[in-house]
């Protein structure tokens, strides 16, 4: 069972521009999220999780980090950060930092002292290569679209950038860079904090020389991520980086890993790694990609079948061997609601029945903020209303190649980042309570409808669901170090599943659609032995539960005790 805290945790995401402001400015900030600790205390959450509070020009909103080991001036002081910290730990939480390793902002000394000249000594701190026939080294695609080279006029050299052109990436082949970056990690180790969200780690190591990708169509560029993802020379890098760092402090870290299986996830979970205690993996994030590796815009429905598929493969080959970290959402992700679920008819039951689905997993629990209110996509009618930069180049290049405006808006709906960017939903007030002032991106227009304060006054609410969540997954062991076996597999509507863990079992009912199905109760359960834990609905008060009629996108828990 190899019990950890960190599996016994729930982690809490803040986006901290979006979260609370506290002076009016229209953008989150720490002292906002002080405001909102009792909040969070009463949710029941262990960690919390911030998005990169770190100096920064925000082109890419903090991912963009010009000064580690300072605090954006929008977001406050180094003073607000230690109290911050000082207010979660007398509370018993935790606070877990978001760091990016693999790029830093173009506003970083570093990278102004290393465009200055060829021979700066800080040249070989990002990654620079000479043109070739008159265009950039290679053909690699940007996540952000375009190529991932920016010439530099001054020193006519490009630099690679992996996500926007203000985004340089950092030289992990040169040890200088190694040592300044493990120096500040143990600098914030020292100041308290209790685990890291390492960003793109996997994108850390490049393939030597640069080659082009294969290019069988002959666009200008192409999406290489074998030849920047997950390379094997990062596990090397992860383990030195635990050996000499992280080793020497009781934290958590979790790794932004796409492109990965839970087979490729044990080399940086597995046991005995000495690399990282859990990785963010993406394959039921693109569930609903048109196309493998064919970019997130253009999407089809997804089945609940191959959700089954793919969550129960990393259910089983992690476990006894590493660890899962489970979410449906983040700042980079629809509201989960949204996509998974039914946001208009059916938004509250839904919101329920998928988060049980997370909380009832092995793994530990990932709560996006505003995902325990339900809050839903922002649909927003004009592009001048979005703020993520993904999101506009999108649009700029759906554009230029003359794709109709009504279907690009349609794709951004869907799938923009901004969705999950949109501020607290605090109130029923001006703004939804986030700000007092003008926000730095328009609030939900059902921020009436769906807010913290009426969740928190009703005890039906998704609010209170959330927080029984919690508390049962405190109480029982099972739901945190079961094993996992999945029922009925081909059932196009029912996710079911149990979790064993010595004379406990856990039956997990989820009923994923509108429609009624019937679910039969599977052999060695008994149902004079079983006790309801959770539902989204009321019982009848009389029911077979050998023939189970479900209703739409309802769960249900039962705890079978063995004696």
């Amino acid at each position: 069972m190899n019990p950890k805290w960190w599996k016994e945790s729930v982690v809490y995401q803040i986006y901290p521009i979006s979260f609370m402001d506290s002076n009016g400015d229209g953008i989150g900030d720490l002292r906002g999220i002080m405001s909102k600790l009792d909040y969070l205390q009463d949710l029941g959450v262990d960690v919390i999780w911030i998005c990169p509070i770190y100096k920064s020009p925000n082109h890419d909103n903090g991912y963009d980090i010009s000064d580690y080991c300072d605090i954006m001036k929008e977001f406050g002081t180094m003073d607000d950060f230690d109290r911050l910290l000082r207010e979660l730990h007398s509370r018993g939480m935790k606070l877990m930092m978001d760091l990016v390793l693999n790029h830093t902002s173009h506003q970083h000394p570093w990278f102004i002292e290393s465009r200055s000249s060829k021979d700066n000594p800080k040249r070989d701190y990002y990654i620079w290569r000479k043109g070739k026939n008159g265009g950039p080294p290679n053909n690699w695609e940007s996540y952000f679209s375009g190529s991932v080279w920016e010439l530099d006029p001054k020193t006519d050299e490009y630099y690679l950038h992996l996500y926007s052109k203000f985004q340089p990436d950092l030289n992990w082949e040169n040890p200088a860079v190694i040592d300044k970056l493990h120096e500040m990690v143990q600098w914030w180790l020292k100041k308290g904090v209790d685990g890291f969200r390492f960003d793109a780690i996997a994108h850390i190591v490049k393939k030597g020389g640069y080659p082009d990708a294969l290019n069988p169509h002959g666009t200008a560029t192409v999406r290489a991520y074998d030849m920047f993802s997950n390379l094997e020379h990062v596990h090397t890098l992860l383990r030195n980086l635990n050996d000499q760092v992280l080793y020497f402090y009781d934290i958590m870290t979790v790794g932004e890993t796409s492109g990965l299986g839970p087979e490729q996830a044990l080399d940086y979970v597995g046991d005995g790694r000495r690399e990282l205690n859990m990785t963010f993996q993406f394959e039921h994030m693109n569930l609903d990609c048109a196309a493998p590796g064919g970019g997130k815009w253009d999407t089809v429905p997804w089945s609940l079948l191959d959700l089954k598929k793919i969550i129960s493969n990393w259910q089983t080959v992690l476990h006894g061997k590493g660890w899962n970290a489970n979410y449906l959402c983040n700042h980079d992700q629809p509201r989960s609601v949204s996509r998974f679920g039914n946001d208009l008819y059916y938004r509250i039951p839904s919101a329920k029945m998928l988060a049980t689905f997370i909380h009832m997993l092995e793994g530990t629990p990932y709560i996006y903020q505003g995902e325990e209110l339900g809050m839903t996509n922002a649909g927003f009618e004009s592009i001048d209303d979005y703020r993520d930069v993904e999101t506009l180049n999108y649009y700029e290049e759906k554009r230029t190649n003359g794709v109709p405006e009504a279907d690009i808006m349609a794709a951004i709906h869907k799938k923009s980042r901004d969705n999950a960017r949109t501020p607290m939903q605090w109130d029923d007030g001006e703004n939804g309570g986030f700000t007092e002032g003008v926000p730095w991106i328009r609030v939900n227009s059902n921020s009436r409808e769906i807010n913290a304060a009426s969740a928190v006054r009703d005890p039906d609410s998704i609010y209170h669901y959330y927080k029984k969540l919690i508390e049962l997954r405190k109480k029982h062991q099972v739901i945190v170090y079961g094993d996992y076996t999945l029922l009925l597999e081909e059932h196009p509507e029912i996710y079911a599943y149990t979790r064993t863990l010595e004379e406990q079992r856990l039956l997990v009912i989820l009923n994923f659609f509108e429609r009624e199905p019937v679910f039969e109760l599977p052999e060695g359960f008994q149902p004079e032995k079983l006790e309801l834990l959770i539902s989204n609905y009321t019982p009848d008060k009389v029911e077979d539960l050998w023939s189970l009629k479900l209703r739409p996108y309802e769960a249900r828990v039962y705890l079978q005790r063995q004696s």
